[in-house]
């Protein structure tokens, strides 16, 4: 008599389980961001282009400086970032607060999907430098692209909104 009550619990048990067992679908996995380190770059520099309305001052550079530079833009034309890297990290020893220096080790950062350092680099160079012109705008544009990289939608728009603010109106001549 015990078995026979026992087996009514123990299929009523087996349906409570098997009913729990059921659950919705696991939810789509997050849309992966696909964008390449370089198509970062050629956002930042499709954004920052020149405008031929604006006076772009360029000041005078060190030699040494200047070696560095195109040392570290022919390294990095040739893929080799970690010496375009260390050419400048060793510009910014020199010049430390050369906001064009900073700009161009950030871009390198990007390259390099080094996301943190990419907005460091290019945080300090709007801190340092002027706040309109092209190379205000890529400063600002690199910001954008390492906040979108790291999935920083809302920190990326307002980086964004501040690229606008780097362009001043040309003097309209009648």
């Amino acid at each position: 008599m015990i078995r026979v009550t026992c087996r009514p619990l123990a299929l009523a048990a087996l349906a409570a389980a098997l009913a729990a067992c059921t659950s919705t679908p696991p939810p789509p996995p997050a849309p992966v961001d696909s964008t390449t380190p370089a198509q970062r770059l050629a956002a930042v520099e499709a954004v920052a282009g020149p405008d031929d309305k604006e006076l772009s001052v360029q000041p005078l550079r060190d030699p040494e400086v200047d070696d560095l530079r195109q040392s570290a833009q022919s390294q990095r034309q040739a893929g080799d970032l970690a010496a375009a890297a260390a050419s400048l990290d060793h510009a910014l020893q020199l010049v430390d607060g050369d906001p064009a220096v900073l700009q161009e080790r950030a871009e390198v950062a990007l390259l390099a999907g080094q996301w943190d350092a990419a907005e460091q680099f290019a945080r300090k160079a709007v801190d340092l430098g002027s706040k309109t012109g092209p190379l205000c705008r890529r400063h600002w544009a690199t910001i954008e692209q390492s906040r979108l990289a790291r999935a920083q939608k809302e920190n990326a728009v307002s980086a964004h909104a501040q690229i606008e603010g780097c362009t001043v109106p040309g003097i309209k001549r009648y």
